[in-house]
């Protein structure tokens, strides 16, 4: 007697069927193959297997883009979304330099910007990542997502781990020392955007990421996203390099922009130490650091031009440097 198939194996056989049959999954393809993986509706095997089809085929943005929506639709909202500007993606950790870009962000906060941060930790050993920072600042990590709504009313700004906005995604990213390998759940988790903010902010390590999250963005008619190669992976820029920076404007537009070197001395620099006590000391004006100064700052101006504050790269960067010159050296958007 024949077996009846599995409803999740014609999403792996779209993968699977040789290099001339094989096809990339449509957009609806996607979006419904991981909601069923999130509601737990594919077997453990089917998902291994697909997510490493995925990574052999590579992903595209159609493909991310309806992984992002699909597993969107799984969440627990609060009722009343709140009004929020940035979405701002956090998982790759830092290992060569301390995560300087939590200040670029919270010092949009502090100047009204209404900032969701979502990441996740662990999943790649001698990393610093976002949320041990954070609690180091004594900013309560948030619960839910309805809790993060309260703290962007409260605080201009919220921090959900991923394992808090999606457990089931939290657990495929925990499986990369099993596989070996990323999976796409590392692209797309970065685009879920549960608050539909307009300026969602992506930083990358490899460039050809770069084209995905372009892709990913103009199907979703994201009104804005800004993506460029920063320091580990995150959305840092790097002073001493030149940052190519891409915009994409909804479905149609996109465009990129080259932002010049920050620091005379072009040098990779290398923090050996990582003490998270040399972050809270440059922001109180104790230490003086001028590669975590000009990484702030620079990358505060990337998303002020995104915002539409400023007119071009010149004018984003003098209200950048006021922003960091008029900071309250006592006090974040909590008090630490």
């Amino acid at each position: 007697m024949s077996q009846q198939l599995h409803p999740f194996a014609k999403y792996i056989a779209i993968l699977a069927r040789g290099k001339t049959k094989t096809r990339p999954l449509s957009f609806e393809e996607a979006c419904n193959s991981m909601s069923m993986i999130v509601n737990g509706e594919a077997l453990p095997e089917q998902i291994g297997a697909f997510l490493m089809l995925m990574r052999l085929k590579e992903e595209t943005g159609t493909e991310i883009a309806g992984f992002a929506v699909g597993a969107r639709s799984t969440m627990k909202l609060p009722s009343i979304i709140p009004k929020t500007d940035i979405d701002w993606s956090s998982y790759a950790g830092k290992r060569r330099q301390l995560p300087y870009f939590i200040f670029s962000a919270l010092l949009l906060a502090q100047n009204g910007i209404r900032l969701f941060m979502h990441g996740a930790s662990g999943h790649t050993p001698g990393r610093i990542y976002t949320q041990k920072i954070l609690e180091f600042l004594n900013f309560p990590i948030a619960t839910s997502l309805t809790m993060a709504a309260e703290q962007i009313e409260q605080y201009n700004f919220a921090y959900v781990p991923l394992e808090i906005m999606s457990p089931q995604l939290h657990k495929l990213i925990e499986m990369r020392p099993i596989f070996g390998l990323r999976s796409p759940v590392h692209s797309f988790s970065r685009m879920l955007n549960p608050f539909n903010a307009p300026l969602m902010m992506q930083g990358i390590f490899h460039r050809g990421f770069a084209d995905i999250h372009i892709e990913a963005a103009r199907t979703l008619n994201q009104p804005c996203m800004v993506v460029f190669r920063g320091e580990g992976g995150e959305i840092e820029r790097r002073p001493n390099k030149p940052c190519l920076v891409h915009t994409t404007i909804g479905k149609e537009k996109a465009i990129s922009e080259n932002w010049p070197v920050l620091l005379s001395d072009t040098r990779q620099e290398i923090d050996k130490e990582l003490k998270i006590e040399n972050m809270l000391a440059l922001w109180r004006g104790e230490i003086e650091n001028p590669y975590g100064k000009a990484a702030i700052i620079g990358t505060l101006a990337i998303a002020i031009k995104a915002l539409k504050m400023a007119e071009n790269k010149e004018a984003a960067e003098r209200i950048a440097q006021d922003y960091w010159q008029n900071r309250d050296k006592k006090l974040l958007p909590f008090s630490i």
